[in-house]
């Protein structure tokens, strides 16, 4: 399909740069087949049937940007998926000065030695030392917000929780899982008294999800590989919950392609360890998930082009008008939605 068909406007107001206060409180636009209603989050339990179940991503993102030096050069690296004990992708700015087996120093004690360059434009970085990766990028690294709220004002300290969910727990994720910061204990309390159930995998997001797509047709792109993980007992209770009739919601677009590259044909979800590339376009046969509860996307990109695979493109294109329209926040920090098609 041409990429420019998932194209809209949206206003440079629209793109929120901090959260909503309590994050529970941010609206919800609901799209039930063709049918659009504006809640807040706080109403999912009221949209939902008893017996369905939410599947969170229990990913943590890690302090995965640097700015680094070599030489005289300054240096800019975006960790975007681990390698190995000490490797690691990264995509590079002010890459044209790097050069295989160049040592970059980011401060803090911290250096990495540059090593092959990727198909995909990125260099595998080796981290020098015996300390633990995780203990150096909490010395040199910084949150990694997205370019469309970095660019417009520096990371603080509040990014640094605003930025990680209530399940995060498995660390290895430069983005986080945006959808999931809507939920807080008391959003949860209200579901599990509704009879909604709630399970978690784990999908390590990464940096590509913020690359613009650079081909005018959706064949030649090329998504980037991301970890994840169910395990047998998860997908024996995900499996229970549609056997009895329940619908699995996932509670964003990363646990959403994590499921759907585990489903087999008959929609059972199987047991799940690896590298996925799944890339989800209109005409996709959806075999796990029966909804999802997302944030508003870019125009242009893959997860627009998730979305209107779930719903269909005229609809997800009257859903954002309407967002639009009604004054809704976009992005990362921004309202969510529920898309029951």
């Amino acid at each position: 399909m041409r990429v420019d068909l998932f194209d809209f406007d949206l206003p440079a107001e629209s793109i929120a740069l901090r959260p909503a206060v309590p994050r529970d409180a941010a609206r919800m636009l609901v799209a039930n087949g063709a049918t659009l209603a504006d809640r807040t989050m706080l109403d999912l339990a009221d949209e939902l049937r008893p017996g369905d179940c939410l599947v969170f991503n229990d990913t943590r993102v890690i302090p995965a940007q640097l700015e680094g030096r070599r030489g005289e050069a300054k240096i800019g690296a975006t960790l975007h998926k681990r390698e190995g004990p000490r490797d690691w992708r990264a995509f590079v700015r002010n890459a044209k000065r790097l050069r295989d087996g160049d040592r970059i120093d980011f401060g803090a004690a911290v250096t990495a030695l540059a090593g092959d360059r990727g198909e995909d434009g990125s260099w595998l970085l080796h981290f020098e030392g015996d300390e633990p990766v995780e203990l150096l990028l909490e010395r040199a690294g910084r949150m990694p917000l997205p370019p469309y709220i970095a660019g417009k004002r520096p990371t603080d300290a509040r990014d640094a929780e605003d930025y990680q969910t209530m399940f995060a727990r498995e660390a290895g994720a430069v983005a986080a899982p945006t959808a999931s910061l809507h939920f807080t204990p008391r959003l949860m309390e209200r579901l599990a008294g509704a009879g909604i159930g709630h399970e978690t995998l784990t999908l390590h997001v990464g940096a590509g999800t913020f690359l613009p797509m650079k081909v005018d047709d959706t064949d030649d792109h090329r998504m980037h590989a991301e970890w994840g993980r169910i395990d047998a007992a998860t997908a024996d209770r995900l499996n229970a919950v549609k056997a009895r009739g329940g619908r699995l919601i996932a509670a964003g677009t990363t646990s959403l392609r994590l499921l759907e590259s585990a489903a087999r044909d008959d929609g059972t979800v199987a047991p799940f360890e690896g590298d996925t590339a799944i890339f989800i376009t209109p005409g996709y046969r959806f075999r796990a998930v029966g909804g999802l509860v997302t944030n508003f996307h870019l125009p242009k990109s893959t997860l627009f082009m998730l979305v209107s695979a779930l719903m269909g493109l005229d609809r997800m294109k009257a859903a954002y008008a309407h967002a639009i329209e009604n004054g809704y926040r976009f992005y990362s920090y921004g309202d969510g939605s529920l898309l029951l098609p």
